[in-house]
């Protein structure tokens, strides 16, 4: 293996102190995550205060293999006056924790992290949609040292923002869900069921099928009534559908795997992995790959057995999305790829020869499965399976606190994976 590039960073998401790790573990020089109230993930979001202080802890005494460590926090909602006491206080104890940087998207917020976080780092978050170099400019003049690009900017774009900005740090989005609205900035789930995209509350409705309610409706003659999800409230839109519905508003996600290297010439400084909603194993596996080709450019053994990984992921398909000038393609049926394989454990140690395992989904004694590691995948056999009680069992189940401990014809480790095939 290459060694790594030093001046290239991997930033990985972590929607809990477990994620952080796993991302660490599987190769992410960096983390970005927050707490529910201030970072635009409210939902399926356990941080707490002590948490971020705990994953800045375990980043910070991580080995530098690269360039060390660093955790940033997302402080990106576009702020209401009711919010700005609160801010204050957070910002008081971020700089308590040392953080390394801080990812904001409001103006008013970035006032306040100047005035009370003064040596710390601070990103302009994709929310911000800087499009171009004047832009990214002006934000370097207010003290801004990273921008992380809107999705919305092609490669051209980059390379001439950073020719005229060479200073200023860039950040892109490589991989994970898009949105259907401008780099997410997006009323339509306030619209829809009052829960505020901008304050980390989407619902999703991008993602929910649609289907005529009264194909005969003549709403001025243009429009067609319709049944939003589970919701009963109509409203007029257009839209073509087939005999499953429709899905209109539903992208591919993004996978710029095979453009790294593109990127780097560009100017990105980080390339971004999008998912803190999403579990340790989509993070592992989507930190996993990208380290993989990352340090090993131009290989394309690697980027074809990690393109293939990826593929392995529960997706709505892959877009290479603006990154060449044209729309990205939407995924019109809703049907999820990449769902042949189930994640069923995650092993959190070894005790006397017997991998001790969390349980997600079902293991059975005959069940062949496969370990995700940081070297590579394997089969593996179970041998025997004992519950917390130390009692020999035929079958492991999730749902519950208590671990399992699980004899395997090899060896496993510590954050190892587990899947099989359906």
């Amino acid at each position: 293996m290459k060694k790594p590039s030093k001046n290239i960073e991997l930033l990985s998401p972590a929607g809990s102190l477990e994620k952080a790790q796993y991302a660490f573990h599987y190769g992410a020089d960096a983390v970005y995550c927050g707490t529910p109230d201030f970072s635009l993930r409210v939902r399926i979001n356990s941080f707490t205060k002590n948490d971020l202080a705990e994953v800045v802890s375990y980043a910070h005494k991580l080995k530098p293999v690269r360039s060390g460590k660093k955790v940033y926090i997302t402080l990106n909602i576009y702020a209401h006056n009711k919010h700005l006491e609160k801010v204050v206080d957070y910002l008081k104890f971020l700089k308590k924790i040392k953080i390394d940087a801080v990812i904001v998207s409001d103006p008013g917020i970035l006032v306040l992290v100047k005035k009370y976080l003064p040596k710390i780092e601070i990103h302009l978050s994709t929310q911000a949609n800087a499009t171009n170099w004047q832009s990214v400019k002006f934000w370097a003049e207010q003290g801004i040292k990273r921008i992380i690009l809107a999705r919305e900017v092609t490669l051209s774009e980059i390379k001439e923002i950073k020719k005229k900005n060479p200073k200023v740090e860039l950040e892109y989005f490589v991989h994970g869900a898009m949105c259907m609205s401008y780099s997410g900035r997006c009323i339509l789930s306030k619209w829809i069921n009052d829960r505020s995209a901008n304050l980390g509350d989407c619902s999703q409705p991008c993602r929910w099928g649609y289907k005529i309610r009264n194909p005969k409706s003549e709403i001025r003659n243009d429009f067609l009534e319709m049944e939003v999800g589970d919701n009963l409230d109509r409203f007029g839109i257009k839209l073509e559908e087939d005999q499953h519905g429709t899905y209109f508003f539903n992208s591919y996600d993004l996978n710029l795997l095979a453009h790294l290297e593109k990127l780097k010439k560009a100017g990105v400084d980080s390339f971004k992995i999008e998912g803190r909603a999403k579990s340790a194993y989509y993070v592992a596996v989507a930190t996993r790959a990208y380290r993989q080709v990352l340090d090993n450019l131009g290989n394309k053994k690697i980027l074809k057995n990690q393109q293939e990984e990826l593929q392995k992921l529960t997706n709505r398909g892959y877009t290479q999305g603006f990154i060449f000038g044209r729309d990205p393609e939407h995924n019109f049926s809703g049907e999820n790829f990449g769902d042949k394989f189930k994640f069923v454990g995650e092993v959190k140690g070894v005790k006397n020869k017997l991998s001790i395992v969390k349980v997600h989904n079902e293991i059975n004694l005959s069940d062949k499965l496969e370990v995700i590691s940081l070297k590579g995948n394997q089969k593996v056999k179970i041998k025997k399976i004992f519950n917390h009680k130390m009692e020999e069992v035929k079958s492991a189940h999730g749902g519950h606190a208590n671990d399992y401990f699980i004899q395997f014809d090899k060896t496993l480790e510590e954050k190892d994976l587990l899947r099989i095939l359906k």
